[in-house]
């Protein structure tokens, strides 16, 4: 598909207001054909056609910096930035990223894929600017969902003290993943929804000027006066109190309008906030209609907006949804949190069937689990659904607030592992690297649909937090034993060889099992469960092993692995004896790109095909083996 007379950013300032127009059209027809094919976030891109548009026309990237918050709506600022012919790749394996990259265009100021970054990277940009003498502009664009991330204010408040020259523009569309929730929420909607708002703060502010001054003690009340009338009827004023000159509310589908402000805000030298409003999904009734069914979407038919790829297959999340709804009929204790994601959590289900006992807080994980603190202490059963690389944001509460007291908070952590599409940002192989040093917390890894109900119901058992963690994939379908304290399961018995997997790479760690079976060895095959705790009995039995090679959907480093060589090299040394050699295998100390989870297994060494082969150059004595042993 064209786009009308266009090659680069600059090309966009010759254009007239009737072109922009039909850019913006094509820009729509493109983004709806290219994420049908390929998959990607398209309700946020289609509500920035025109707003991507006026900042790439307005401002001169990559000299100007624009700062993407979360960054899944940056796929018009790519197109602009001469990546279109790259949206055939779009989130495959070697692609492009679905997200800004600073490797991977001059004109992605800074890398993003989690929310309410934007304003202090803006900040740090601005300052620097003023520190160098240079003359940049510096915007930051940011969602009103990422506005109810507690670094967002912490940004905003650090940056009206500041007072230098920053434009934060305020992508309003009143919903992010799914529908935003608190007070923020409900003051940017007293913004939209107020009658004649723009006209009524002119007057407003004029009369305001107007009132005379006489004394001090008057002056004084006129003040005081004139700041309860603001705070009345100017809601734009929370901005105003952070130091920032507001402007809005605007249309964000009006070139012309946004063209005409954007000119006129760009010099102001002190901090200004635009607040403009969008509609997500935007050009596509069927976005439009359900923008959360297509904010992070798989490849669809256009005509109906249905996916095209489905295995009809219930997944981990799927489980979860159903069970904790099932227990939570029977224990009136149970009560569910997410941070903007009912959905992708598998708590909508929960939503519906226990509303009051249903609690969405916001793009604020950190919040999400000192609140569940909260509720435990009060003697609730609080469950945290959190995608694995969001807990990231909220470490320290699971330390501080939950762990050192030792409050019965489960951690429902979706999105462990491997995650496709997304990159870096998004990938969940680190939870077990920076959850199992935390005293007092238990992580469980289920291998099967089954284990993770047995699971769940274990840990209600628990006086102590548990953390659950599961990929976004099918729930494979194996019946397995009750689960107590530190209790491993050994599929197979065996000798001097044991395979011992974590989670979901019971099935791989099986096929290695039966292949090395079939050429006359006699390896143990052990579905590990605990992560944490590792199970004493299991360290105990294997010390007297010769190898032990341990499967893992995870980081190397700091992984499971890491537990069981340190628990059997205190055995080993309190009995006298010399340890086995134990071989990793897991992701190495890396960031992983964009890809499905089997091109990641098999791109690092973790699919069967390579597994079994290092195992049996390592037994065969033919070739040293890829992973070192510890």
């Amino acid at each position: 598909m064209r786009l009308v007379r266009y090659k680069g950013t600059k090309d966009l300032k010759k254009l007239s207001l009737k072109s922009l127009r039909v850019l913006a059209s094509d820009i729509r027809k493109f983004l709806i054909k290219s994420v049908s094919d390929t998959g990607g976030h398209l309700a946020s891109n289609l509500g920035v056609v025109e707003l991507t548009l006026a900042l790439h026309t307005v401002f001169d990237t990559p000299k100007d910096k624009i700062v993407w918050d979360v960054g899944h709506q940056s796929y018009v600022h790519k197109i602009l930035t001469g990546r279109k012919h790259q949206f055939i790749n779009l989130r495959k394996y070697g692609g492009l990223s679905g997200f800004p990259k600073i490797n991977e265009s001059e004109h992605d100021t800074f890398g993003t894929g989690h929310s309410s970054t934007s304003i202090s990277v803006a900040l740090g940009l601005a300052l620097a600017r003023d520190i160098k003498g240079g003359d940049e502009k510096v915007v930051a664009v940011i969602g009103d969902g990422s506005m109810t991330g507690g670094l967002a204010y912490e940004g905003l408040n650090n940056a009206g003290r500041a007072n230098t020259g920053l434009l934060v523009v305020l992508n309003d569309n009143g919903m992010s993943i799914s529908k935003n929730v608190g007070a923020i929420s409900k003051h940017l909607n007293q913004i939209r929804t107020a009658s004649g708002y723009l006209d009524a703060k002119v007057d407003v502010q004029n009369v305001l000027d107007k009132l005379p001054v006489v004394g001090e003690s008057i002056s004084k009340g006129i003040k005081a006066v004139k700041e309860t009338i603001k705070h009345a009827i100017l809601p734009g004023v929370l901005f105003e109190e952070l130091g920032f000159k507001y402007i809005g509310p605007i249309d964000g589908h009006d070139i012309e309008a946004l063209l005409n402000v954007l000119e006129r805000v760009k010099n102001i030298k002190t901090p200004v906030l635009l607040h403009v409003l969008t509609k997500k999904g935007k050009g596509y009734n069927k976005a439009e209609n359900s923008p959360s069914s297509f904010h992070g979407i798989g490849t669809f038919c256009i005509n109906t907006g249905k996916p095209l790829k489905s295995t009809g297959l219930p997944s981990y999340t799927d489980i979860f949804s159903d069970y904790i709804c099932e227990k939570a009929l029977e224990n009136k204790n149970i009560v569910a949190i997410t941070a903007a994601m009912p959905d992708g959590t598998g708590l909508g289900k929960f939503k519906e069937k226990f509303p009051k006992r249903f609690f969405d807080v916001g793009i604020a994980e950190s919040h999400a689990v000192t609140f569940a603190a909260g509720l435990a202490r009060a003697g609730l059963r609080p469950v945290v659904g959190m995608y694995s690389s969001f807990l990231q944001r909220a470490y320290d509460q699971v330390l501080h607030d939950v762990a050192i007291q030792k409050l019965p908070v489960i951690f429902a952590v979706d999105h462990g592992g491997a995650v496709a599409g997304d990159g870096e940002t998004h990938q969940g192989i680190y939870d077990i690297s920076f959850l199992s040093h935390i005293p007092n917390l238990i992580i469980l890894a289920p291998s099967s649909g089954e284990e993770l109900r047995l699971m769940f119901d274990y840990a209600l058992t628990c006086n102590a937090p548990v953390v659950i963690r599961y990929p976004k994939d099918i729930a494979v379908k194996r019946e397995v034993p009750p689960i107590y304290f530190e209790n491993s399961e050994e599929v197979i018995e065996g000798d001097k060889i044991a395979i011992v997997s974590v989670g979901v790479m019971f099935e791989t760690a099986r096929q290695v099992a039966n292949s090395l079976i079939e050429k006359g060895h006699s390896p143990a095959l052990i579905n590990a469960r605990f992560v944490k705790p590792v199970d004493i009995g299991l360290a105990s039995r294997l010390v007297d092993f010769d190898y032990i090679f341990t499967i893992e959907d995870g980081a190397k480093v700091g992984g499971f692995n890491t537990m069981l060589i340190s628990e059997m090299t205190l055995i080993s040394n309190r009995e006298g004896k010399t340890p086995p050699k134990i071989y990793p295998f897991a992701f190495p100390d890396l960031f992983l790109q964009v890809g499905t989870r089997n091109e990641l297994f098999k791109n690092h060494c973790l699919n069967f095909d390579s597994i079994i082969t290092k195992i049996d150059n390592l037994l065969g004595g033919m070739a040293r083996l890829g992973a070192e042993p510890h």
